[in-house]
């Protein structure tokens, strides 16, 4: 199986910790140059210097702040310059919970900005260095709410829907470029994410952290959180040579909670 990265570079979002900072990991381990993109430089610079280097890699990291779709262009400059990107995890933060109809317009506004925009604006800046190498992976990490809406997620169903269609709609425009598009759909997963959904639902329900985690897994067939790891080698995957004629579509990684056959 071509699972060698070796001599790709890997643009890496929402590295600075949870799936983004294992797809880091995962990547370099299969010999890709990383470059890992957030907010936090401190957290970012740790990553970049735990990352594998068996293959002579240079990695790097760059603090931005994907929302603000201006300085990320600025910023995509410096990143491409010395060394055209192959492959792109495009992963960010989700929205906060709540309903869909009690939500202002412009919490709808603030997660299209960071999450189609912020996509537009990367795949448009990496577009000509996946063309002239014939050779880009593209993995978006949004969620399993676009097989199922999630009950509370009002504004995060919605833009991760509309993620997907992009993606869907790019992986028929690329192909023939060898460009794959593909989505990657976490369920459960021990992440912040995790952690700040569970504390919110304990303040509002009066219920523990833990009889709400233990409601959640019992959805879960696996009966476990996912780790972010697991998650990782699937979007690690998709990035491989091994992969070149999956394309277009979404991957649910949630231990068999997806009820759905497509």
């Amino acid at each position: 199986m071509q699972l060698d990265l070796s001599g790709r570079h890997a643009l890496v979002c929402g590295a600075s910790q949870g799936i983004g900072r294992a797809s880091a990991i995962e990547l370099a381990e299969l010999g890709a140059s990383i470059t890992v993109l957030a907010r936090n430089a401190d957290a970012l610079k740790a990553v970049a210097d735990e990352l594998p280097r068996k293959h002579g890699q240079q990695h790097r990291w760059f603090a931005v702040d994907m929302s603000q779709t201006d300085n990320l262009r600025t910023a995509l400059v410096d990143i491409v310059a010395p060394n055209p990107i192959q492959i792109l995890i495009n992963n960010t933060g989700g929205p906060p919970g709540g309903p869909a109809h009690t939500a202002e317009v412009g919490a709808y506004e603030a997660a299209f900005r960071q999450h189609l925009l912020a996509g537009q604006t990367l795949l448009q800046a990496l577009l000509p260095g996946m063309r002239a190498s014939s050779y880009g992976r593209i993995v978006n990490v949004i969620s399993t709410s676009v097989k199922e809406p999630i009950a509370g997620l009002g504004v995060s169903n919605t833009v991760r829907a509309a993620v997907a269609a992009w993606a869907k709609t790019l992986s028929s425009e690329l192909a023939s470029d060898g460009i794959t598009v593909n989505n990657v759909l976490p369920g459960y997963t021990r992440t912040s994410r995790l952690d700040s959904l569970l504390s919110a639902q304990a303040s509002t329900s009066g219920r523990s952290g833990d009889e709400i985690a233990q409601g959640i897994l019992a959805s879960v067939p696996a009966r476990r959180f996912g780790e972010a790891s697991e998650v990782a080698s699937v979007i690690a995957f998709l990035c491989t040579p091994a992969a070149a004629y999956v394309n277009g579509v979404s991957i649910p990684v949630d231990g068999g909670r997806t009820r759905t056959l497509a």
